[in-house]
């Protein structure tokens, strides 16, 4: 990572699934008249991608057969997650200057790791979003987005559906481990933890108080 990158006007949401990340970045970019960079903005990465560079990210772009993606094991799975996060933040550090120089205020849903951030943007320009990890792993296939349906169904098509699925689920057992869960929650960035009882603009409240908007 380049040292010398600093976004003074970028404010950044991280944390765990089913935490209302993208519902945060879109409402706040809504709000105060900024941009938005939501869930996977990296994929409008303008240049094509070198796969030896970018090993996870490229490797459902070169898959032959779909089912071999649900028939990693566990391990293989959380892996590969790991990865496409780390290519992920190098992407959107390569886009975020010329996304930043537009001169409004740019909320991201990002990928970049928690050491960069504490290089590249001002502590309270990061908030973290926590749901409980048992919800992530749970209700993984409840969401109506066709890619978690496209999985599902891959899964139904196995010859022992059930077998696919639980193989499935400890994979994100391990993505979504308290251990992952702790070292957001002890970060050192402001924390918000996800309640139902709470509006959405009213969690933009919250967030406009941390980031000081």
């Amino acid at each position: 990572m380049d040292k010398h990158l600093f976004f003074e006007n970028a404010y950044f949401v991280i944390g765990t699934s089913y935490a209302g990340k993208s519902t945060m970045v879109k409402e706040l970019a809504k709000k105060h008249n900024g941009i938005a960079c939501e869930e996977n903005y990296h994929d409008n990465y303008p240049e094509k991608l070198d796969k030896e560079e970018f090993p996870c990210l490229t490797y459902t772009r070169d898959l032959v057969d779909w089912h071999d993606f649900i028939r990693r094991s566990p391990q293989e799975y959380k892996d590969w997650i790991d990865g496409a996060k780390r290519e992920s933040g190098i992407l959107e550090l390569r886009m975020l200057p010329e996304i930043c120089s537009k001169g409004k205020p740019v909320f991201v849903d990002t990928n970049i790791s928690l050491d960069d951030l504490r290089v590249i943007t001002p502590k309270n320009h990061v908030v973290v979003l926590l749901s409980d990890p048992q919800i992530s792993i749970h209700r993984f296939f409840d969401r109506p987005d066709p890619e978690k349906q496209f999985l599902y169904k891959l899964m139904l098509e196995e010859p022992d559906p059930e077998a696919a699925l639980a193989n499935y689920r400890k994979g994100l057992e391990l993505i979504c481990s308290q251990e992952a869960y702790d070292t957001l929650l002890n970060s050192g960035f402001a924390v918000i933890h996800r309640d139902e009882n709470r509006t959405i603009e009213q969690t933009a409240a919250l967030i406009d108080e941390i980031f000081g908007l």
